[in-house]
Formats: C-alpha cells, structure tokens, sequence
C-alpha cells in the first residue's frame, strides 16, 4: 500500500512533508502533497490508518514533523464539561472553574500510538472560557528539535522532541473576551509561530497588549512591542517576498506589519473589525486579511512591501471587499481565494483581481469553525456537524466527495505525504486512502 510505504520512507529518515504550525507553513493551508484522500469514513473505519482518544477538551489542531504528531488538550476534573458547538450567538462565559490539566501529546505519525505526553500546568483556569472555545485553543508550533505550546493565561512552554521541558514563561493574565464587558471572558486562540530561532507569539488582552519573540532554545526576550489592541484570536503570520520579510497581525484597530527580528512597526490598515480571528495568510504576492465582525467587514489583498499608515493611500491595496469571513481563515490556492462562511456558504475570488468567481452553499445545514486546507487539487472544507467536504479546486464549484468523522469537528486539519490529521472532539485520525 503505497501511503504504508510513504510512511515507512518517513521512520526510516526519509524526509516527510512537515506541517509546523497553525495551517502548516506560514499558515497557507496548502500541502505539497500531490497525492491526498477523497473518500473515507470515520464511524466505520474505512481509509483510517489510525484513530487516537485524546482526552479532554481542546480545539487546537496537530502539527507535524518527522515521524511526530504534536496535539494539546485540557483536561477538566469535571467529566461533563462540555464544547457548545453550532450556529448561534453569545457573550457569557462557561463556568468551568473546576481543576484542569494542560497537556502536550506526541504521536508516533506512522501508528498514532502516543510516544509521550507532559502536563504543562495544572490548577484552576485563570480565565474562563466561551461555550463554544476550550481552556486549549492554540495549535503548537514545531521544527522537529522543538515543541512549543502556548496556553495562554497558563503561559508558553518549550519541549525538546523527547519531550523535556526546556522552558517556560509566564505572560501574565490574558484576558481574551467581550470588549464591552470585560468580565466575559472567552479564552485564547492565537497560536505561537516560529521564525529564524524565536517564536513570536501575540498577546492581545484587555490592557497591555503586545507581539514579542522569545529565543527558542532559551526563552531569553528578544523584542517586545506594545500594541493599542483590544483582545483579539488570529495568529500572527511571516510573509516572505521580494520585498522582504515580514509578520503581519490582524486587530481591531489596526492590520499591522512588523520587521521580524526587530519588531518595528513597518504599515498598518485599519479600522478593523470588531473582533478578529482570522489568520492574514500571503499567496500570489498578496497578503490576504478577512474578518466579518459590525461594524467592519472588509476583505483585503494587500502588497508586500508597504510603509506607513495604509488607511491614507490606496498604492499598497491591490483590491479589497466589503465583506468578509467571521471564524475560519481564508484559503488562497492557486489562482482562487476561498472564503468559507460559518453558515457553509462558499464564496469564491480570483486571488490577484478580487473579481467575484462564484458563490455556493456546500451543504444543507451546518457550521463551520475550521479553516480549509488544499492539496492535490481539492479543497477540504470541514463542518462542526462532523463531515468533511471535498470541493474540486477551480473556478466551478465542484463537490467531489462528503465524509463523515462521527464526531464534532472544530478544528482546522493538517494534511501532509498524502495524509490527512483529523482532531475531533474525542479523537485525533489519520486518513489515508489505500491504494
């Protein structure tokens, strides 16, 4: 079977595709692989390679080097505390204040048999959390020597990828909730990201936001730079150009553009969205920002490069939409940017002219928090109701295939060698077709 083979290539030192972060490399939710699977079914074990419990609770999705599976959970010692999921609104905060326990697994990627697991913390959550989030939002961060979780409130940890503890930092309290009311408080979401020996990591709070990077092996600060933001849940990316590199941040009051080694600000855009999630993502020499909170909703594809405040001069803004994505991270895969609403409609753009392509409701029903991901030329959209669609990437809407997990998806997939990584509310599946 060839993906037994692929794999097997992989534990012999052959060198696998990795998936590094939230949404893989820089974030770009798009697998090399020319290979990826199209049909499968969870509750029946058909094209599973293997399917993993996790306990606890978290939303945080896996990532990949080598032959590891990196995935975060929080365990509560209330055995009822549950995830809210569907299409709804609400403010309040879930009243789980009972003993919980953060944890770091590593999977064996050729098996999913757990190789080690390291309790980060343990306590009472500082922060409450919303109905629909977990007390482990942020997906991990790897280069295979290094494991990086980030638990917000909890702190940041640092493991080896024996698992040792390397380091920790405490960031203080990170109270991620309702502008208007601080005492709602939902949790965060923005994952660590590495670059160049540092991990940068976005700390958007009530007071005293910041970006800041810390030194890998050490945790030693090497910037830190204070931002006027309210809190907010994207994760901050590296955008890598002709014109240089740059980390870009998505906020309320501002879309921002930093010098990475320094942490100067270099552009910023705004006003913003009342609340943003969404992670800028960089393709087709653009970088792609979408929220959808009132009273801003704006889509933007903005140039690599820029200076100064972008709000005044329309030169650095190739195109832009006056509606945008609330939950799940735009995708830009070859010549199309797809944005998935939480209510499953599709909306289709060319990525270099913003010219409407098509828009289409996926499926009856349903919600949508995960953020899709392409390879092989098929977009996978993944639904909280538990299915997984398959779109044919293109400028028709096409769907290939609908398959069912059986059980609640929230969590945005990796996909790798032809491999898909599913975390569901119970369990963390690998999906590969068996040819």
């Amino acid at each position: 079977m060839k993906w037994l083979l692929l794999l097997a290539a992989a534990g012999a030192g052959w060198s696998a595709e990795s998936w590094p972060q939230f949404r893989g490399v820089n974030a770009s939710g798009v697998s090399t692989s020319k290979e990826a699977p199209l049909r499968w079914n969870g509750e029946k074990g058909e094209n599973i390679l293997w399917k993993t419990a996790i306990p606890g609770l978290g939303l945080s999705s896996p990532v990949l080097h080598g032959d590891r599976v990196y995935v975060t959970t929080a365990i509560s010692a209330d055995a009822s505390a549950k995830v809210k999921h569907g299409l709804y609104g609400s403010t309040e905060s879930h009243a789980d204040t009972s003993k919980h326990q953060w944890k770091v697994y590593a999977l064996d990627r050729k098996t999913g048999k757990i190789a080690w697991e390291q309790t980060a913390a343990e306590g009472a959550p500082k922060t409450k959390r919303h109905p629909k989030a977990t007390q482990a939002n942020c997906t991990p961060a790897t280069d295979g020597a290094y494991v990086v979780a980030y638990f917000g409130s909890e702190g940041l940890f640092t493991y080896s990828a024996d698992g040792k503890l390397l380091w920790k930092k405490d960031l203080g309290i990170v109270n991620a909730g309702w502008f208007f009311e601080p005492d709602y408080e939902w949790g965060t979401a923005s994952s660590p990201i590495l670059y160049n020996g540092s991990v940068i990591v976005q700390v958007d709070r009530q007071k005293d936001s910041f970006v800041a990077a810390y030194r890998l092996k050490d945790g030693v600060e090497l910037w830190r730079t204070a931002r006027a933001e309210i809190p907010t849940w994207g994760t901050p990316t590296i955008v890598e150009s002709k014109a240089g590199v740059e980390l870009v941040t998505n906020g309320t009051k501002a879309i921002r553009g930093y010098d990475p080694k320094t942490g100067k600000e270099l552009w910023s855009v705004g006003p913003n969205s009342e609340i943003t999630v969404t992670t800028p993502i960089f393709a087709n020499d653009l970088i792609f920002v979408s929220n959808s909170y009132p009273p801003m909703q704006k889509t933007y594809a903005i140039k690599p490069g820029a200076s100064g405040d972008l709000s005044k001069e329309t030169a650095s803004i190739a195109w832009s939409k006056p509606r945008g994505v609330y939950m799940p991270t735009p995708l830009a895969y070859q010549d199309q940017l797809y944005i998935i609403q939480n209510n499953g409609i599709l909306h289709t753009y060319a990525a270099k002219s913003g010219d409407n392509v098509y828009q289409q409701r996926v499926a009856q029903g349903g919600a949508y928090s995960a953020s899709p991901i392409a390879a092989a030329g098929r977009v996978y959209l993944t639904s909280e109701d538990g299915e997984i669609h398959v779109v044919k990437a293109g400028g028709t809407f096409e769907l290939l295939a609908t398959n069912p997990m059986g059980e609640v998806l929230m969590a945005s997939p990796a996909l790798a060698d032809g491999v898909l990584y599913v975390r569901g509310m119970q369990h963390l599946f690998a999906v590969a077709e068996k040819k």
